[in-house]
């Protein structure tokens, strides 16, 4: 996900992706201990982007508490 994209949703989207992203990872894992995953990047990719929103909503969370 585009980190641009990432800076202009609300809060309120930015949890629903957090929410939907951890969903995805979790289906990941699932299928790479079942052997059936066939990009394995594809679980590295969905940490960084799960990493990515969480310091955006943490931004978010200090911007609003400074003014």
């Amino acid at each position: 996900m585009e980190l641009k994209k990432i800076r202009e949703m609300s809060e309120q989207e930015l949890n629903a992706e957090l929410n939907k992203m951890k969903k995805d990872l979790f289906n990941l894992r699932f299928q790479h201990v079942t052997g059936q995953l066939e990009n394995p990047i594809l679980l590295r990719d969905t940490k960084r982007d799960i990493a990515r929103v969480k310091t955006i909503l943490r931004e978010k969370e200090l911007a609003r508490a400074e003014g």
